[in-house]
């Protein structure tokens, strides 16, 4: 038996939850990702000319529509008739629950909240007001009654329950509507492979966070520095996009009355995430990650493991930037590059690095994480000047890699090198 199937979609997870209560299991779980057109490649179309997901195959026999597939696992599968009564007035009832779930809650649900996947908002007040009128009238089903067909627990509950999980992603007040909200937490215990299909759940919260994030976080932002392109880079790797809003240092526009209101260090650059205001590179880069990272990788939870990582981004500040900020940066300023003092930072900056990646693939142990990140966009510089990385093997090896495998790298690039004629026309007198 193969189910092709998306892991987040309520539809799938009924299906999955009603063959862990008839005690089936699934031979090869499929995973089909619509979001690529895989439901219309022309071997699954061969299978269900209507492409669409879920689709259940026993044995040669081809179903699709979830709750007909639920009614079929109950029937074939069931250990007795419990999920789908043989009872003709109690079945009658679970078919009802059923359509009721298709044409009035998920068409509800679906034409509020989907819209918001393709386009970035949720469906017109009149889309509201059907989730609403399907909340009232479930509340009403449920009056005195622990399931919404009868006495017991059947494919009704199970439909309805991953239809209306849906309210874990969006900010929903379930309390309106008591009757549900009961109903709603004793379903989430009762019902077999709730547990296991959560993670479906949390991928669809994960791109709820991530898209709405899209739209209401701004970015203030120079192209060229490398703390913003730091930023960049690590938002491409947590899949988040950015409103850019890019500020002109040289007309002043960090020292706006409007830009001094968000920023009063006047600094760049600042992220601003639905209000939350947040600014030093390295910070954001954490927050990216904490709020928004599908995992931990880019900054682990494991206190010895994140410990080094903040090792690495303070000594990025104070020593590497620091170095880079002391011997290169004044060119914006004076015209020159700094002094013999300052290029002996840089030397011992890189030393250091250098020391810290002898036998090391990444720069805080094992894996790729913030902390490459923000140093590959500090020394990212080299680039633009007449600058020996041989010098340093380690540091050479792991920039070649890092340049490679860090998210973003390249559409950050044309940032980097819109200042290397500004290095071009000087030649450093220390060296």
């Amino acid at each position: 038996m193969d189910l092709y199937y998306m892991p987040s979609p309520g539809a799938s997870r009924a299906v999955i939850m009603t063959a862990k209560a008839v005690g089936v299991e699934f031979n090869k779980k499929v995973v089909v990702n619509v979001f690529e057109g895989d439901h219309l490649k022309p071997d699954f179309v061969k299978i269900n000319p209507q492409h669409t997901v879920p689709t259940l195959v026993d044995n040669g026999f081809v179903l699709w529509e979830s709750r007909a597939i639920l009614i079929y696992l109950a029937e074939k599968y069931g250990k007795d008739d419990s999920l789908y009564p043989k009872d003709p007035q109690k079945r009658a009832v679970v078919n009802q629950r059923l359509f009721f779930d298709l044409a009035t809650l998920y068409d509800a649900i679906s034409s509020y909240y989907y819209p918001a996947f393709k386009t970035g908002t949720f469906g017109p007040p009149e889309a509201w007001k059907k989730i609403e009128n399907g909340f009232q009238l479930l509340n009403t089903f449920l009056e005195d009654q622990e399931y919404v067909a009868g006495s017991q627990l059947t494919i009704a509950d199970i439909s309805i329950l991953a239809t209306i999980s849906t309210i874990e992603v969006v900010d929903f007040d379930l309390k309106k509507y008591p009757n549900v909200d009961k109903w709603y937490a004793n379903a989430k215990k009762v019902t077999p492979g709730w547990d296991e299909t959560s993670p479906g759940l949390q991928i669809l919260k994960h791109t709820h966070k991530i898209l709405f994030a899209s739209i209401n976080m701004d970015l203030y932002y120079l192209p060229s520095p490398g703390p913003s392109r730091a930023v960049l880079m690590t938002a491409k790797a947590v899949g988040v996009s950015l409103n850019k809003k890019l500020l002109n240092i040289k007309l002043g526009e960090n020292l706006t009355p409007e830009f001094l209101k968000i920023n009063p260090q006047h600094t760049i650059p600042t992220l601003v995430d639905n209000g939350f205001v947040l600014w030093e590179s390295r910070a954001i880069l954490i927050y990216l990650v904490e709020q928004y990272g599908k995992d931990d990788s880019l900054y682990p939870k494991d206190p010895q493991k994140q410990a080094l990582i903040n090792q690495r981004l303070y000594f990025d500040m104070n020593t590497m930037y620091d170095a880079f900020a002391s011997y290169y940066y004044p060119i914006f300023r004076t015209g020159n590059y700094g002094d013999a003092a300052a290029w002996a930072k840089v030397e011992n900056a890189f030393t250091l690095l250098n020391t810290f990646l002898e036998g090391q693939e990444y720069v805080a142990g094992s894996q790729l994480t913030i902390a490459d990140i923000s140093i590959l966009a500090t020394i990212s510089t080299i680039e633009l000047v007449d600058f020996d990385l041989k010098k340093y093997p380690n540091v050479a090896r792991w920039y070649a890699n890092a340049k490679k495998v860090t998210p973003g790298w390249e559409e950050t690039v044309e940032g980097l090198y819109s200042r290397k004629h500004i290095f071009d026309e000087k030649k450093p007198e220390f060296k």
